[in-house]
């Protein structure tokens, strides 16, 4: 995604998933249980995400993933 062209405008998380919507409608979810940070974290700590030109955070997780990564199907570090 090049967010030059379409930047993302909303972030959320719903039914065990990490959903990221653009302002021209595209719509990207992805599973927060291959992610160690995430995959135990309260629905709160999840939903607390903020969004900036290369990606999104969740600041109570130390957490970060890169759009580009994210449509390379890198949803975080997996646990060995």
């Amino acid at each position: 995604m090049n967010t030059l062209i379409d930047k993302i405008s909303k972030a959320f998380y719903k039914d065990g998933s990490i959903w990221l919507v653009s302002e021209h409608g595209l719509e990207l979810k992805f599973p927060i249980a291959d992610n160690p940070r995430l995959k135990n974290a309260s629905p709160e700590q999840l939903s607390n995400i903020e969004i900036s030109p290369c990606g999104i955070h969740w600041p109570e997780l130390d957490e970060d993933l890169s759009f580009s990564g994210l449509l390379e199907g890198r949803f975080g570090q997996k646990v060995a």
